[in-house]
């Protein structure tokens, strides 16, 4: 579903929004029927947590990174209507994803409660501007149902905060629980947020409880001091392989990699990328570079004729 004008507004006014029925529905199933090859099902955890001793060990022992064995996993970073989001939100089209996780917590494994921070730390090397100039855009999709129990995101509206600096990130355990917002949609749903906002992760309110997210960030390309992961260093495995194989030329620009019509493109790199990646379709860059080549060889005669003609 796209992603109205207003709740895009929505995240600049009070620095996050929730947008209820976002995945498509069997994209949704197809996702979390994945999961299960990366987690244990809820009643298998529950069944016996000694089991499963890693998500005990902090908040964080549920995050697994991009990319993942699952096309239907995969594809849900670059499902279209997140990046017309990202774009219009950035109001750019050269933007990049720059983070992608999948994060897993079940009650009872470790005490999810945090203090109130912004996410910006990790995020960039400086700290945020407040004038829309080099923003970054962070979601979580939710790929479970997330209620008042499911230990939600609890996010506190700018207007409660827009005075304080943003140094120190995070705040005194209590502060602002008064103010803060809970983010509870069901599974399907987006949530945006700046990384300027102040938000925390939950604990959960009941036993036997279970919230698997997909958080995903986009920034405009080219600003050096931004970012988080790297997507070369994963370009060996053979989930990216197949991944980028899988990708539209738009999707793959997501990750840096050149799109039809760069300079980068020639008989020679068509070709050996074609062999690194055999399933990939190389026809949008062979037809492309082609069409390049051929308007190069008509300015250079274009030219030519004018020198002739001057003399």
């Amino acid at each position: 579903m796209r992603v109205a004008d207003k709740n895009l507004a929505e995240v600049w006014d009070q620095g996050f929004t929730v947008v209820e029925g976002f995945l498509d529905p069997t994209i949704l199933k197809d996702a979390r029927d994945a999961l299960w090859e990366i987690y244990p099902k809820p009643e298998e955890y529950f069944a016996d947590p000694s089991k499963y001793p890693e998500f005990a060990r902090s908040q964080f022992s549920g995050l697994r990174f991009f990319p993942y064995s699952s096309w239907a996993l995969n594809r849900v970073a670059v499902y279209s209507d997140l990046v017309d989001a990202a774009e219009r939100f950035l109001r750019a089209k050269d933007i990049e994803i720059y983070k992608i996780e999948l994060w897993a917590k079940y009650s009872g494994a470790v005490n999810y409660d945090q203090p109130h921070h912004r996410d910006f730390g990790n995020h960039t090397l400086v700290v945020p501007r407040l004038d829309k100039r080099h923003a970054q855009m962070t979601t979580f999709i939710l790929l479970s149902d997330v209620t008042a129990v499911d230990g939600p995101t609890k996010l506190v509206p700018l207007k409660y905060t827009k005075d304080l600096p943003l140094t120190p990130r995070k705040r005194e355990f209590g502060e602002f629980f008064d103010k803060e917002v809970s983010a509870e949609a069901p599974a399907g749903s987006l949530l945006i947020y700046k990384t300027d906002v102040l938000h925390r992760g939950s604990e959960f309110g009941a036993p036997q409880r279970s919230r698997f997210v997909m958080p995903v960030d986009f920034q405009e390309r080219g600003w050096r001091w931004q970012g988080k992961m790297s997507w070369p260093h994963h370009a060996g495995r053979d989930e990216m392989i197949d991944a980028l194989e899988r990708m539209t030329p738009r999707q793959r620009d997501l990750f840096g990699w050149p799109p039809p019509g760069s300079e980068y493109w020639n008989e020679q790199t068509i070709a050996d990328v074609g062999t690194r990646y055999p399933r990939m379709d190389m026809t949008p860059y062979r037809k492309a570079s082609k069409r390049a080549a051929h308007q190069a060889v008509s300015r250079r005669s274009g030219s030519a004729k004018q020198k002739r003609k001057g003399k």
